[in-house]
């Protein structure tokens, strides 16, 4: 397990891309050649007033060999079938680079418009020889308007708001820590059977929170530069990675756990973890799987595709949960349809409802970000699936830390039991 995080986090880190908005790089009449024009950015524009800075490092050799810039919005699939002057013909502004520094304002649409900004020179489109001429330095700019109508906000029309969005979920994250840290860690030290789900719990939700505080810190830099810090951002993912392999791992084998060891497991002891080879072979092979479509959805991630979900890996994924969610419905619904004890039921179910909330909020996430706007879909299916997944985890420790469905699995009397409600326990321990 330690082998497969470490080239999560070495997988995650080396290809992480920052998809906003200050681009600095080289300006190559080879690649455009080749490509039919240099593919630079995009930059989902919204509103009025936004603005496009180009710089240039050396001006005079960008006259020399007559660049431009082209800018096309919102391109079409088949975009990649036009020949090299019908792409040249095709551009609503071409900005000429002969000056260290040109502005271009970007007109105003009926709803948010993705433009895309490639490089050409005199060379792209023609047969001749290319000189030898250094590649020419530059730096781009793309900005939205903010507030008060300056082209100042590096946030793209799809990005806009989540900044505010994982302050708002870390100070949540703070509060619940400030009020539930002290009796969750009086409950981590009583033990008992289920000792280790709450640990695993634990460990994921402050997982998702360190996931939250690296994607604000990376967010509350890219306002300012519009470039942010690319590793922090890795970083995030690779916690909000191994967030969802340990719950996925813990799910499964808790499944597996009491379906393969339901028969000769002592009714003492009805629900306890009881890991065997067979339990831990399928949570460890679902742990694989998930583990390698996730590094394939970010490694096969490009500035051209920024929803993971449209890529193969992501629909794989997405498959994978529903798969997932069914067995664990097929397993969950033997077990309580031979169960007698009405109490030890309502706890198999209220682990089900957390279960399906974890493994299809992504997918029905993705159908329902269908009625919203384009701009508006991935910031659905991101914070829809963050929020889902928290709430997933409240339902699940409320199971585990409940008086009388914990007592089921724990078998411990209800003076030993961590987080008691009783009024003559809660007045002297609160």
């Amino acid at each position: 397990m330690s082998c497969l995080l470490t080239a999560f986090t070495a997988s995650i880190l080396l290809s992480t891309q920052a998809f906003g908005k200050t681009v600095t790089g080289l300006f190559k009449t080879e690649v455009a050649r080749q490509h039919k024009g240099q593919f630079i950015t995009k930059f989902m524009y919204q509103g009025a007033d936004g603005l496009l800075v180009c710089q240039l490092d050396n001006p005079s050799l960008a006259a020399e060999k007559e660049s431009r810039l082209l800018l096309y919005p919102n391109v079409e699939e088949d975009w990649d079938n036009l020949s090299c002057s019908e792409r040249l013909t095709s551009a609503q502004f071409i900005i000429s680079l002969s000056q260290e520094e040109h502005n271009q304002t970007i007109p105003q649409h009926s709803s948010p418009t993705v433009w895309s900004a490639l490089y050409v020179d005199r060379y792209t489109c023609q047969d001749a020889v290319i000189p030898s001429h250094d590649d020419l330095g530059f730096t781009v700019l793309l900005l939205n308007a903010d507030s008060a109508g300056n082209p100042l906000e590096h946030f793209s029309a799809e990005e806009a708001g989540l900044q505010t969005f994982y302050f708002l979920l870390l100070l949540a994250y703070f509060v619940a820590s400030c009020i539930y840290v002290k009796p969750l860690y009086q409950a981590l030290r009583k033990g008992g059977p289920m000792h280790t789900v709450l640990k695993v719990l634990t460990a994921s939700l402050a997982l998702q929170g360190c996931s939250a505080l690296c994607n604000y810190i990376h967010m509350a830099r890219y306002s300012r530069d519009g470039i942010g810090i690319p590793p922090m951002s890795g970083l995030a993912e690779f916690w909000a990675m191994t967030a969802q392999v340990s719950m996925l791992y813990t799910l499964l084998s808790l499944c597996a756990s009491w379906s393969l060891s339901r028969g000769r497991k002592p009714q003492s002891r009805p629900l306890q973890w009881e890991q065997s080879p067979a339990s831990t072979a399928v949570a460890v092979c679902g742990v694989i799987l998930q583990g390698a479509l996730l590094l394939w959805e970010q490694l096969s991630a490009s500035e051209r595709q920024h929803r993971s979900h449209q890529s193969l890996p992501g629909i794989l994924h997405i498959a994978l949960r529903v798969t997932l969610a069914l067995l664990l419905a097929s397993v969950l619904y033997q077990i309580t349809s031979t169960e007698r004890s009405t109490l030890k039921r309502d706890f198999y179910l209220c682990f089900a409802k957390g279960c399906f909330l974890w493994f299809l909020c992504h997918p029905v996430l993705v159908l329902v970000s269908v009625i919203f706007n384009e701009h508006q879909r991935e910031k659905v299916v991101t914070i829809g699936v963050i929020l889902c997944q928290s709430i997933s985890m409240v339902i699940l420790y409320q199971l585990f830390l409940s008086r009388s469905l914990y007592w089921e699995v724990s078998s411990l009397s209800s003076v030993s039991l961590p987080l008691t409600m009783s009024r003559n326990h809660q007045r002297g321990r609160y």
